[in-house]
C-alpha cells in the first residue's frame, strides 16, 4: 500500500497541483531576498532607520504605559479606599474618639498611604477645642503614631486646600504641598468632604500620597539620570540618558530624579527652545499622544506622555533623540547582516531542504485526500524522524479512528435525537391542550372578554394559565414555575390540576392558595415552586377577589393604569405558609392584565431587560387609542417585547393573560 502511495505522488498524471510546496516555497523566499538585496544600500538602510526609529519609540512608549499602570493603580486604590472610608467616618461623627482607630486602620491597611486625617470646622467638637483633626502617620513599617493636628502654629482652617475643599463640595486631588511639621516630606493628598446627617460638609478626609514614593516607583532607563557633576548638579547632557517624570495641571513637578525639582520646579522652566510650543501646551492641557519632539535643556528629546486617570496628572519618559538614532543604526546594520546571510543559506541548501522536509507532507496529503473521500482506513506513511510531521502522522492515525467511532456514534445519536424531538413534540402538544387555547372562549356573553397566550422559551415549559366560570364567579390563574424544560412543565400540570380540582369546592383565593401549597410541597425534594396569582371575579358585581403568591402583581386598565396592590406572600411549594385574602371592586370596561417574567425580565443583545416601565408605557398608549381589549392589548406587548429582544435567545417563558369586565356592577 505505501509503494502505490509513493507511485501515486510521483505520477504527473494523478498530481493535480504540478507546482510542488517547496519549489513555491523556494521561489518565494528567494524572490523576497532578492528583492531587498536588488534595492540600493541607501535605501536600504533608510528603510531599516525608519523601522528601528519607530520600533525604538514604542519600546518606550510600553515602558511608559508599564510605569503608568502601576501608578494609576496606587492611586485608583488610595481613591477606593478614601472614598469606602468616607461613609464609616460620617457613621461615627457623635463618636470622635473612634475616628483615630479609622485614621490608624486606613494607614495600616494601605502600604501606599503615608498618612491619614480628618480635619473638621472650626469649633464642631466644642469638648475637643477649636481644632480638631485626627491624625495617623506612618513613622516606618510597623509603627503608626495617632497624633491631633490643629492649633494657632498649625491652623489649618485658614489654610488655602481646606477653604478650597470646602468650597469644591467633591472629592479631588490636591496640589503637592511639604509636610507641616518637617517641612521637607513633599505629598499630596486625595481630599474628600464629610457630611453630616443634614448633608453639610463638616469636615475634609485628607489621604496623603508621598511623593518621594512617586519618584522612587518610576524607574530610570538607559543610564542613571542622577549622575553628579563637581557641583552635585543634574546634567542633562549625559549622553544615553532617559527618565521619567510626572506632573500637575501646572506643570509642577510630582517625580523626577532630581528630588530638589519636586513642588519646586516645573515642567515649563525645562523647555528651553519654547515654553509655549504645541507640544509643551498638549502636556500640560492633558491631550493624549504617544510622543513628540522638543527641546530640553538645549538638548534634543522625545517624550512620551499620557495623563493619569481620574487624577490631574500627567505621567512622560523623556529620552534624548540621540539614544533612539543610536538604536536605529545598530537594528539597521543587524537586520542587513542577517539579510546577507538568510540569502546565502536560501541560495546553498534552502530549496534541497525544503523539497526533502515537504515530502512526509506530501505523502499525509494524498492519505488525507483518501480520508476525505470516506476512506477512514487508508495507508499512512511510515516515518523514522520523530518530529512534529511525525506527530502530525500520529494525529491523522487517530483521526481516522475517530472519525469511524464518531461515524457510528453519530447514527446512535441521530437516532435518538429524532425519538427525543418526537417526544418533546408530543409532550408540547399535551401541555398546549391543557391551557385555554379557544378565543373568545365565551362567545355568547357580553360581559367578559379574555385572551391569553404562552411561548414555552423551549419546547414545554413551566409557564401556566387558567380560567373557567362557576356560579357566575371568574375563576382565573396565572404561574410561573421555578426552571424551565420537562420538569417544569410536570410540575406546571400538577399546578393547574389542582387549580381547577380545589377551585371547585372553594371559591375563596387565599383557600385555594394554601391547598395547593399544602399539597405541592408535601415531598418536594427538587425544591420546586411556582408563583401564582389567583383570583375570582364576581361577574353580577364587579367583585375580585384574589391571593398573590410571589407573582408580579397585574395592571388594572380602565380610567387609567396602575398596579393592583398585592400583599407579600411566598410561593406555592417552598414551605407552610397562611396567604393574605385581598379584594376590590373593578369597574365596567376595566382590563385586568396579567404577564410572568419573561415579560419584564426579557433581554436584548445588550443584556438590557424590558422593565415594567416600558409594560406600562405600553398599557397607557394602548388606554389612549382605546385599544386595551385583551387581544389587542397582548399582541401589543408580544409584539414590542419581540421588536425589544431582536436577535436575542429567549431565555425564559413568556405568558400574557388579559381579562376585560364590560359589565355594569350592580348597587
Amino acid at each position: 500500500m505505501i509503494k502505490d502511495l509513493f507511485n501515486k505522488l510521483w505520477k504527473k498524471s494523478d498530481n493535480p497541483y504540478p507546482k510542488s510546496f517547496a519549489k513555491r516555497l523556494t521561489r518565494r523566499i528567494m524572490l523576497r531576498m532578492l528583492l531587498f538585496m536588488g534595492v540600493p544600500m541607501l535605501i536600504l538602510f533608510a528603510g531599516g532607520y525608519l523601522m528601528t526609529n519607530t520600533f525604538a519609540v514604542l519600546i518606550f512608549w510600553q515602558l511608559t504605559k508599564g510605569q503608568y499602570e502601576e501608578v494609576r493603580r496606587v492611586t485608583s486604590e488610595i481613591m477606593v479606599a478614601a472614598n469606602n472610608t468616607a461613609p464609616f467616618i460620617e457613621e461615627n461623627l457623635e463618636n470622635p474618639d473612634k475616628l483615630y482607630d479609622i485614621m490608624e486602620r486606613m494607614v495600616r491597611t494601605n502600604e501606599r498611604v503615608r498618612s491619614c486625617g480628618v480635619s473638621f470646622v472650626s469649633d464642631y467638637y466644642p469638648a475637643k477645642g477649636h481644632w480638631f483633626c485626627p491624625y495617623a502617620v506612618r513613622r516606618d513599617s510597623v509603627t503608626i503614631e495617632r497624633l491631633t493636628i490643629g492649633s494657632k502654629q498649625h491652623n489649618y482652617l485658614h489654610a488655602d486646600w481646606f477653604v478650597e475643599a470646602l468650597q469644591k463640595d467633591t472629592s479631588y486631588w490636591s496640589i503637592p504641598f511639604f509636610e507641616g511639621t518637617d517641612k521637607t516630606t513633599p505629598l499630596v493628598s486625595y481630599l474628600v468632604p464629610i457630611r453630616d446627617r443634614q448633608q453639610r460638609v463638616v469636615a475634609i478626609l485628607g489621604v496623603d500620597l508621598s511623593l518621594d514614593w512617586l519618584s522612587n516607583s518610576v524607574a530610570s532607563i538607559i543610564d542613571d539620570p542622577k549622575k553628579e557633576s563637581a557641583d552635585n548638579e543634574y546634567s542633562s547632557s549625559d549622553k544615553g540618558e532617559g527618565y521619567f517624570f510626572i506632573i500637575d495641571s501646572t506643570g509642577t513637578f510630582l517625580a523626577h530624579p532630581e528630588s530638589q525639582c519636586i513642588i519646586n520646579k516645573k515642567f515649563q522652566d525645562y523647555v528651553t527652545n519654547d515654553p509655549d510650543s504645541i507640544c509643551a501646551h498638549k502636556i500640560l492641557k492633558r491631550k493624549k499622544n504617544f510622543e513628540d519632539e522638543l527641546e530640553m535643556e538645549n538638548t534634543e528629546v522625545i517624550v512620551n506622555y499620557r495623563p493619569v486617570e481620574d487624577t490631574p496628572w500627567t505621567m512622560g519618559m523623556v529620552v534624548e533623540s540621540w539614544t533612539i538614532e543610536a538604536l536605529s543604526y545598530i537594528f539597521a546594520g543587524i537586520g542587513l547582516f542577517f539579510l546577507v546571510i538568510g540569502l546565502l543559506v536560501v541560495l546553498v541548501t534552502g530549496r534541497r531542504a525544503i523539497k526533502k522536509a515537504s515530502l512526509p507532507i506530501r505523502l499525509l496529503a494524498m492519505s488525507a485526500n483518501d480520508v476525505a473521500k470516506g476512506n477512514f482506513k487508508a495507508p499512512l506513511p511510515q516515518l523514522k524522524s520523530r518530529d512534529e510531521i511525525h506527530l502530525l502522522r500520529d494525529s491523522f492515525e487517530k483521526m481516522e479512528q475517530s472519525l469511524s467511532e464518531y461515524t457510528e456514534q453519530l447514527k446512535a445519536t441521530t437516532a435518538e435525537k429524532a425519538t427525543i424531538e418526537s417526544e418533546l413534540n408530543i409532550a408540547h402538544t399535551i401541555q398546549m391542550s391543557m391551557l385555554p387555547k379557544t378565543f373568545p372562549p365565551y362567545p355568547e356573553r357580553d360581559d367578559i372578554d379574555i385572551y391569553g397566550q404562552v411561548t414555552p422559551a423551549k419546547a414545554v415549559g413551566g409557564d401556566l394559565f387558567d380560567f373557567y366560570i362557576h356560579d357566575e364567579k371568574l375563576f382565573f390563574c396565572i404561574g410561573d414555575v421555578s426552571g424551565k424544560g420537562i420538569p417544569a412543565s410536570m410540575f406546571m400540570a400538577v399546578a393547574r390540576s389542582l387549580f381547577r380540582n380545589v377551585s371547585a369546592h372553594v371559591s375563596e383565593p387565599h383557600i385555594i392558595a394554601k391547598a395547593l401549597n399544602d399539597s405541592m410541597s408535601e415531598g418536594n425534594e427538587m425544591s420546586m415552586f411556582v408563583t401564582m396569582f389567583i383570583g375570582v371575579l364576581d361577574l353580577q358585581t364587579g367583585l375580585l377577589r384574589y391571593c398573590n403568591a410571589g407573582h408580579d402583581a397585574p395592571l388594572l386598565i380602565g380610567q387609567g393604569v396602575g398596579v393592583l396592590p398585592c400583599e407579600s406572600n411566598l410561593p406555592i411549594g417552598l414551605m407552610d405558609w397562611e396567604f393574605v385574602p385581598q379584594e376590590t371592586t373593578i369597574a365596567s370596561g376595566t382590563t385586568i392584565f396579567l404577564y410572568t417574567d419573561g415579560l419584564n425580565e426579557a433581554e436584548n443583545t445588550q443584556h438590557q431587560q424590558f422593565g415594567e416601565e416600558q409594560i406600562l408605557q405600553l398599557a397607557e398608549e394602548q388606554l389612549v387609542k382605546g385599544e386595551c381589549q385583551p387581544m389587542p392589548l397582548i399582541q401589543r406587548m408580544s409584539a414590542a417585547v419581540h421588536f425589544f429582544a431582536g436577535a436575542a435567545e429567549q431565555s425564559d417563558d413568556l405568558t400574557m393573560l388579559a381579562i376585560q369586565y364590560k359589565r355594569e356592577a350592580s348597587v
